[in-house]
C-alpha cells in the first residue's frame, strides 16, 4: 500500500493514533439549522439569565452570581456525562493528562474565559451602555474578529482569505442588530465616558471569535464534549473569580429562585458551545458567527410575539431579513469555497 510523502503506513512502528475528528464530517446542509440552532439557545439563555439576575438581587454582584449558576450547572451536567458516557470520559480524562503533560499548549485550554469575560463586560457595560447598544458593539466585535480568525487561518479550518462576500456578510450581521434596536439606541445619549465604555462588548465579542478558533482546534484534538466540558471548567473557575470581585462592589443578594426554568441557563449554554465546536471546524468562524447573529435576531422575534412581551415592529422583521441574508451571503461563499478546495 502507498503512502504519502511524510506520512506513516497505518499499522507501522511510531503510527500515530488516529485523530478523534478522523470520523465522517456532517453533511454541509444539515450543519445549517445547528447554526441557526446555536444563536436561538444564545437568545434563550440570554432571557432565562436575565431572569434569574433580576430574583437574585441587585447590581453586578447578581448576574455574577446568575452567570456561575449557569456555568456551574453546565458544568455538573457535562461531568455526569463523562461519569456515564465512557467515551467523552476517555476524552476529558485524555485532556487532563495532555495538559498535565504539557502535550497541549496553555492557550489552547483557555477558551472558556472568553465566556466568563462576556459575562463580566455584560455586567459592567450593559446597564450604562443598554443591552441594545451593548449586543450591537459585542456583534461588530465579534464580526470583525472573525474575519482575521479566518484571514490568519487561526482557526481550525485553515486560511481563508477576506473576500467581498464575506465583509458584506459581517456588515449585514451588524446591520441586523442595528435595525432591529434603531428606536432603543437613538434613544442613547452618545458621550466620551459611553464610547469609552463601548468597548469593554467590542473586546468581548473579539474574545468570542477567537475563543470559536481556539474551541474549534481543541475539538480536533480531543472531541466536541471535552472540549464542550473543558469551557465550562475554565469559566466556571474564571467566573468564581469574577464573583469575588464584585463583592467589593454595591450590590444586594437575596437568595436561590425555587422556580426551576431559571436554571436553565447552563442546557443552553451546553448547547450552543457544543455545537459551534462542531460546526467551526466545517464552516470557519465568521459564518458560525453569523448564522448565529441570525438565530438570535429571528429567535427574540419570535419569542416576544410568542410571549406577548411586545408586538414586533416591521423593523424587527426587516432585521430578520438582513440577518438571515447576511448568514446566506457568508455561508453560500463558504460553500464555493470549499468546492474548490475540496
Amino acid at each position: 500500500m502507498r503512502t504519502a510523502p511524510g506520512t506513516v503506513a497505518p499499522g507501522a512502528t511510531g503510527a500515530p493514533p488516529p485523530a478523534p475528528d478522523a470520523r465522517p464530517a456532517p453533511r454541509w446542509l444539515l450543519t445549517l439549522p445547528l447554526m441557526l440552532g446555536s444563536g436561538a439557545l444564545i437568545a434563550l439563555q440570554s432571557q432565562v439569565n436575565g431572569a434569574l439576575t433580576l430574583r437574585l438581587g441587585t447590581g453586578v454582584r447578581a448576574s455574577a452570581l446568575a452567570a456561575l449558576v449557569s456555568f456551574g450547572s453546565g458544568l455538573l451536567v457535562l461531568s455526569l456525562l463523562a461519569l456515564l458516557h465512557r467515551p467523552t470520559g476517555r476524552g476529558v480524562a485524555q485532556l487532563g493528562r495532555d495538559v498535565h503533560r504539557r502535550r497541549l499548549p496553555l492557550w489552547l485550554v483557555l477558551g472558556g474565559l472568553g465566556g466568563a469575560f462576556f459575562v463580566a463586560s455584560q455586567g459592567l457595560a450593559a446597564p450604562t451602555l443598554g443591552i441594545t447598544f451593548f449586543i450591537l458593539c459585542f456583534v461588530a466585535g465579534q464580526a470583525v474578529m472573525a474575519l482575521v480568525v479566518d484571514h490568519r487561518g487561526w482557526g481550525p479550518n485553515g486560511v481563508t482569505a477576506l473576500s467581498r462576500s464575506r465583509l458584506a456578510g459581517a456588515l449585514l450581521a451588524v446591520l441586523a442588530v442595528a435595525v432591529s434596536g434603531a428606536g432603543l439606541l437613538s434613544a442613547v445619549p452618545v458621550t466620551a465616558a459611553l464610547l469609552g465604555l463601548a468597548a469593554l462588548p467590542l473586546l468581548a465579542g473579539a474574545v468570542n471569535s477567537a475563543q470559536q478558533g481556539v474551541n474549534g482546534r481543541l475539538a480536533a484534538r480531543v472531541g466536541p464534549w471535552p472540549t464542550t466540558w473543558n469551557n465550562f471548567w475554565v469559566g466556571t473557575l474564571g467566573l468564581v473569580v469574577f464573583l469575588g470581585l464584585t463583592l467589593l462592589r454595591p450590590g444586594d443578594l437575596t437568595g436561590l429562585p425555587s422556580e426551576p426554568w431559571l436554571y436553565l441557563g447552563g442546557l443552553c449554554g451546553i448547547g450552543f458551545i457544543w455545537a459551534s465546536t462542531l460546526t467551526v471546524r466545517i464552516h470557519g468562524v465568521l459564518v458560525v458567527g453569523v448564522f448565529s447573529v441570525a438565530g438570535q435576531v429571528l429567535t427574540a422575534a419570535l419569542l416576544a410575539l410568542l410571549t406577548g412581551s411586545g408586538r414586533p415592529g416591521p423593523a424587527t422583521w426587516v432585521a430578520v431579513l438582513v440577518s438571515l441574508a447576511g448568514a446566506a451571503v457568508v455561508g453560500l461563499a463558504q460553500r464555493r469555497r470549499s468546492r474548490r478546495v475540496g
